[in-house]
């Protein structure tokens, strides 16, 4: 018998103790339960995703009832009782006895028996006073009430309070929580927009426009995507509005050639080879064999004729790439704090200490690129962060020191994202705010 709380642990200890990526880890672990039941495997996903995206929260609930911390707890007990306090928190369908009971099989299933009174005792004790936490006050501890209210660490909502303002920050923080249909670009030069749509009601799946954009469409209720005809046939890519944008920013004309310096997953580079229609040549570039195979996959899967996947380190100068780029795209690694909602774990992963590594890396990348750019031709600066400091102060910094000036981006976005900093050329994007990810889009000229 498959045990699917036993998977869903093994799932939480490599992303919370192993620090592996949670999208990767449960898109392998569903590939690997495929045949299981449709509702089997949504079951692992809602258990997981949730105890991530609440987990300073059952954190809290946790150690209301338990005398020892639970950074002091053996790291296969703190896991079990984080998914088990959800279970019993967020999912009525679930008998609290259940809860209980298949949370210390787990503790002994793992050589825990010392422990299974201790597991027992905290679950049935939240299990009967859930309704009793009390929780911090929003008007007296406003950045703890934040924390735990949605799991955020309170540097993280400290910063974002010090930028945009409480009740902004309590929008965005509430929109990562939600769930979203997933975003999906139509390939235009394949087939066109209704066909998609009907191939994806044919199966079953549901069908929504996406805001912004025309060609951006939302979808639910499907169990494995690459089960997906339209997907199969190379119709439509996996990507956000937010990430869209950074194209449609880019603006490509015929011919143009266009170089994407860390380009994996290779979704803007698609976009951009598909906006040229067949013309001109993209290069999509980025640091590890695994990453240009994944970019590889997807310039197969859709047949694109116009873009290559090739190996190099963005930080490494390259001397044949000099005034090479008509288009040169900047999508630079960053914190990712603006897609908390699709990968919760980020945050939790996240430190100062390693915002600011970050940041040298950023402007490093900057520093080694900028001269691939012909005289005349656009750079585009993007993070999927919506923090000042990988933003708005590092386009501020590359504007000081590199022949750039920035340009309006108001001919290339629609009215609704119009606003005091797009003419002057950027686009601070916020979830809850904007229907999209948290995204930063910069377009800049090179002068000379």
């Amino acid at each position: 018998m498959i045990n699917l709380r036993e998977i869903i642990l093994g799932a939480l200890m490599d992303i919370v103790e192993e620090e592996q990526y949670s999208h990767i880890v449960l898109k392998d672990v569903l590939e690997k339960y495929q045949y299981l039941d449709k509702r089997d495997r949504a079951f692992i996903t809602r258990v997981t995703e949730g105890t991530l995206e609440n987990m300073l929260q059952m954190d809290y609930i946790i150690e209301r009832f338990s005398k020892v911390k639970v950074e002091n707890m053996k790291l296969v007990i703190r896991n079990i009782l984080r998914m088990s306090v959800y279970q019993l928190k967020y999912m009525d369908s679930v008998p609290d006895s259940a809860v209980c009971n298949e949370g210390v099989r787990l503790a002994q299933k793992r050589g825990f028996y010392q422990l299974k009174g201790f597991v027992n005792g905290v679950l049935r004790s939240v299990a009967r006073n859930l309704d009793k936490v009390e929780y911090p006050s929003k008007e007296k501890q406003p950045l703890l009430y934040l924390s735990v209210t949605y799991s955020m660490p309170e540097w993280i909502v400290k910063s974002w309070c010090e930028l945009y303002g409480f009740d902004a920050v309590e929008k965005i923080c509430k929109d990562m929580h939600e769930e979203k249909p997933t975003s999906i670009r139509c390939n235009l030069d394949k087939t066109e927009k209704e066909q998609i749509i009907e191939s994806l009601k044919e199966q079953g799946i549901q069908v929504e426009q996406s805001p912004y954009l025309d060609y951006a469409l939302g979808i639910r209720g499907y169990n494995y995507m690459k089960a997906v005809l339209a997907f199969k046939r190379g119709w439509f890519q996996v990507q956000d509005v937010s990430s869209m944008l950074v194209s449609e920013i880019a603006a490509p004309k015929w011919g143009d050639y266009c170089i994407d310096v860390c380009a994996a997953p290779g979704g803007k580079s698609l976009h951009l080879a598909d906006m040229l229609h067949g013309s001109g040549h993209v290069e999509a570039r980025d640091i590890t064999d695994y990453k240009v195979r994944l970019m590889q996959e997807n310039i197969e899967r859709i047949g694109v004729i116009n873009m290559s996947a090739t190996l190099q380190d963005a930080t490494v100068f390259d001397p044949e790439s000099v005034e090479r780029a008509d288009i040169l795209l900047a999508d630079v690694p960053c914190s990712g704090l603006g897609v908390i909602g699709k990968k919760a774990d980020i945050r939790y992963k996240m430190t100062p200490a390693k915002q600011t590594e970050i940041i040298k890396l950023q402007r490093k990348i900057l520093d080694t690129v900028w001269k691939y750019v012909k005289v005349g031709g656009t750079l585009i600066y993007s993070t999927c962060t919506i923090g000042a400091e990988e933003n708005q102060y590092n386009v501020k910094w590359f504007l000081e020191n590199y022949p750039f000036v920035l340009e309006s981006i108001d001919p290339y976005i629609c009215d609704e994202l119009k606003g005091k900093t797009t003419s002057a050329g950027y686009l601070q994007l916020l979830p809850g705010i904007h229907k999209s990810d948290g995204f930063f889009i910069a377009r800049l000229k090179r002068v000379k």
